[in-house]
């Protein structure tokens, strides 16, 4: 993955399965370095709903998204002389600039591999950071092929977005709050969302840990279901026929290896949610605790009432991310009305 003597050491871990130490290890890295964001809930909503339901807000990150975790760590964890020569993500979203925060972080160049059609504000964001950003064509560009020659030329070091050990284990770091924080009141269930599943495998890990019993769901859109159809298969596959979703966080093409082996071991189950009950939790996520939640980010929170309605539970859902167009979101705004 890097040029240079450490290369090697770096594509041999790269592969490795994540444990719960490494959680802890990485909470020590980026202690400082992220947020430790809160957990809410509004009375009177859990009194319409009937039961419990708090919210952990990754959406109040600097970057406005949990990715800044797992970039943090797998950024803070190289060797000096390797990070020195820079770091390098291809991603059009909330990876692109969690990768170009870590790097600022450390003082280390980055560069950015994204499509030419992103949107506008996504590279002013992360070009703020201080990365170089190096465009190509999505539709006959292969952003993978251009990252990995760039980082050979360059000697620097790809940081993946969601398989590998090092960016797992910083995820993971949202589920070690959720636990310090619900140490004397922990929940029912958990509900995550999923895209490539290094948000969800982190947080299993963390909270299987603290409470082996607890049920751990993963999250996707109903149209892009490839963590439940991997679990069905018993091996990681993609959508044979995926279809269109505003979640566009969450459309990774599969879960990756590494994702999958931990989410199966881990996890209580898959839900599945519409892009109508999302744009339902947006709204919800405005009025009741006057957060933004972009459509990925506010799926455990459709996914926790449609399943915990009346129950009486305690439910935690992650809002992982706000980073939505405004006037998406105010499209939502108007034409959703919260539970």
């Amino acid at each position: 993955m890097t040029a240079g003597p450490s290369a090697a050491t770096e594509e041999e871990d790269s592969g490795r399965l994540p444990n719960i130490e490494d959680v802890r290890t990485a909470a020590e890295r980026i202690a400082g370095l992220v947020v430790h964001t809160p957990i809410l809930e509004n009375p009177l909503l859990n009194r319409r709903l009937g039961f419990r339901l708090l919210v952990k807000a990754e959406c109040l990150q600097p970057i406005g998204a949990f990715k800044q975790r797992g970039a943090m760590n797998v950024v803070a964890g190289l060797d000096p002389e390797v990070r020195a020569r820079g770091v390098l993500a291809w991603s059009s979203g909330n990876h692109a600039q969690a990768v170009a925060a870590a790097a600022a972080a450390h003082g280390c160049p980055a560069v950015i591999v994204m499509p030419s059609d992103a949107p506008r504000i996504k590279r002013r964001n992360t070009e703020a950071w201080g990365a170089e950003v190096v465009e190509y064509d999505r539709a006959t560009g292969n952003r993978e092929a251009l990252g990995m020659a760039i980082a050979k030329d360059r000697g620097m070091t790809v940081v993946p977005p969601y398989d590998h050990p090092g960016t797992i284990a910083g995820q993971g770091t949202v589920g070690l709050e959720i636990a310090a924080d619900l140490a004397e009141d922990p929940p029912d269930a958990v509900y995550i969302p999923c895209g490539g599943g290094g948000l969800t495998a982190g947080c299993a890990l963390a909270l299987h840990d603290w409470l082996p019993e607890l049920a751990i769901h993963a999250v996707e859109p109903a149209a892009f279901d490839d963590t439940a159809l991997s679990m069905e298969a018993g091996e990681p596959v993609g959508h044979p026929d995926a279809g269109p979703s505003f979640c566009d966080a969450l459309l990774s093409p599969q879960p990756g290896r590494l994702t999958f082996t931990l989410n199966r071991r881990l996890l209580a189950g898959v839900s599945l949610v519409t892009d109508e009950a999302v744009a339902q939790a947006m709204a919800t996520a405005f009025e009741s605790w006057k957060l933004v939640a972009e459509p990925g980010g506010a799926v455990a929170v459709a996914a926790a009432i449609a399943a915990h309605r009346d129950s009486g539970d305690t439910v935690v859902a992650v809002i992982s991310g706000g980073n939505v167009d405004p006037t998406l979101f105010a499209e939502v705004l108007t034409a959703n009305a919260p539970w």
